[in-house]
């Protein structure tokens, strides 16, 4: 969806809190397990279901992973932070207060870059990072009037990622979204499935006349769990709170929800304050306190960064910038590339090897919505294919068809190619003779050529590409048919 042009005088103004779920296999207070899919309820204990007696255990796997975070995009970590109680009242908040961090979080001031559609870099603030519970979940389908709750996912751990309100469009938030979504993958600390929840966020929007230092209203849309969904709420919203304000009416600062099935949002409830969540330190939770030891040794796990992966492509490979963020968008996406460029003979191969990755393979995983670790095609069975490409076997056109079947079968190039009888033609006499019988089969279209009409070059090209079943080096070709059309 291409975004819609913000109407003339006014500027938009967003920030994101994105909710990573971390990938620790127990809950933050409690050794509940995180499991996703496990039957209602049969994943929650004592401290979860918030019994009165009970003591939370932070986990030090969610600390660890919180720092690593914040060690990677350049932010303050805490030697000391508090973990606080923040009371509201909901059916799947079975405490009553939700366990997070406010005034003294873990992970402060950090920033990350984003690369615009201009190709442009913008630097976008990230004010704090902090741990905290999920709530559990609560559940409509097959109960009639009644509603279930599932505390299976109460007190999974949480890293709640805050911007600045740097963000001037939905593309921006989308791209930031994007690449918050990257990072947490090579680092480890989340699967970022978002179909599963475990990645999601809340836009923060308001709209202002350009050239005001004050902030619009906000309004804040809840629990958007997909790229292109957080695109649409945002420009949905943009578009209301612009008509209200145009209409003479003012923006109540509320909590909102994206409708998908009918592309828009609607008002849940009136947006709490800080204040209204009545927030203290808990009393059953000691301050964290960090030493320099433990901060470098999270820091020394920290693995080749996005950034630095496609700052090393551009320069190894020559790869375009462009090129270099897409193949490192993924860690196994990465990983895949590089390896088939090794099969490959290394660098020589890497643009070719680029193309391949970025298109047909890519491709095939999102038609087939399979992972880079399931995919049917081996990065040493794409480096074959590729070989066969460099040695004049197949030309480019037929590597395609060669894919797909190797995709399909399992097989390799080779065994396709031979197989199928695909191998290229590239004896010059029987391309000459093939070129011969259709110059004598269209004499009107070589008399044509011959006086002028050069766009018929194309004609003899496919004709003779026919004539050979597609199996004609296009290079070889192409250097007959120029040779032997000359008047």
């Amino acid at each position: 969806m291409s975004q819609p042009s913000t109407p003339a005088g006014w500027e938009v103004v967003i920030g994101l809190e994105i909710h990573a779920q971390l990938a620790t296999r127990s809950k933050i207070f409690s050794g509940s397990a995180t499991a996703y899919g496990a039957a209602p309820n049969s994943q929650a204990n004592l401290v979860d279901l918030g019994y009165p007696g009970v003591l939370p255990v932070l986990n030090r796997e969610a600390v660890r992973m919180a720092v690593k975070f914040g060690l990677a995009t350049g932010s303050t970590v805490a030697r000391r932070s508090v973990f606080a109680r923040k009371n509201y009242f909901y059916p799947d908040l079975p405490k009553g207060y939700q366990i997070s961090q406010y005034e003294l979080p873990i992970v402060a001031t950090g920033k990350l870059d984003i690369l615009l559609d201009d190709g442009s870099i913008k630097t976008i603030g990230i004010t704090r990072a902090h741990l905290e519970e999920d709530a559990g979940k609560s559940t409509h389908e097959g109960l009639g009037a009644s509603s279930g709750i599932d505390l299976n996912r109460a007190g999974t751990p949480l890293l709640e990622i805050v911007s600045e309100p740097d963000l001037r469009g939905a593309k921006e938030a989308v791209a930031y979204l994007k690449k918050v979504h990257t990072l947490v993958r090579y680092l480890e600390i989340c699967d970022g499935n978002m179909q599963e929840g475990s990645f999601r966020c809340d836009a923060n929007v308001s709209v202002r006349r350009f050239g005001a230092e004050k902030y619009g209203t906000r309004c804040e849309i809840k629990n958007v769990n997909s790229f292109r969904y957080v695109e649409k709420a945002i420009n949905y919203e943009v578009a209301r709170q612009i008509d209200v304000l145009e209409g003479g009416g003012t923006i109540v600062q509320e909590t909102r929800l994206y409708d998908a099935a009918k592309d828009e949002t609607r008002s849940m409830r009136s947006k709490e304050e800080a204040n209204d969540y009545r927030y203290f330190p808990d009393p059953d939770l000691l301050p964290v306190e960090l030493d320099e030891s433990f901060i470098e040794a999270v820091r020394a796990t920290l693995p080749e960064l996005p950034d630095e992966k496609a700052d090393r492509f551009c320069e190894a490979y020559g790869l375009s910038r462009y090129d270099a963020l897409v193949l490192s968008s993924s860690r196994d996406l990465a990983d895949y590339y590089e390896a088939v460029v090794a099969a490959s003979g290394g660098a020589p191969a890497a643009k070719l090897a680029a193309n391949w990755v970025m298109g047909d393979f890519s491709g095939a995983l999102n038609r087939d919505n399979a992972e880079v670790s399931t995919a049917r095609v081996s990065s040493d069975g794409l480096a074959g294919l590729l070989a066969r490409i460099q040695d004049d076997t197949i030309s480019g056109k037929i590597a395609k068809e060669v894919f797909e079947a190797m995709w399909a079968e399992g097989a390799t190039a080779d065994a396709v190619i031979e197989a199928k009888g695909l191998k290229q033609i590239t004896d010059t006499g029987a391309i000459e003779a093939a070129i011969d019988a259709v110059m004598a089969a269209n004499p009107k279209q070589l008399e044509e050529y011959r006086s002028g009409k050069d766009r018929l070059f194309g004609f003899f090209v496919g004709q003779a590409m026919k004539a050979t079943q597609g199996k004609a080096n296009p290079g070889q070709l192409n250097d007959l048919l120029k040779r032997k059309l000359a008047p």
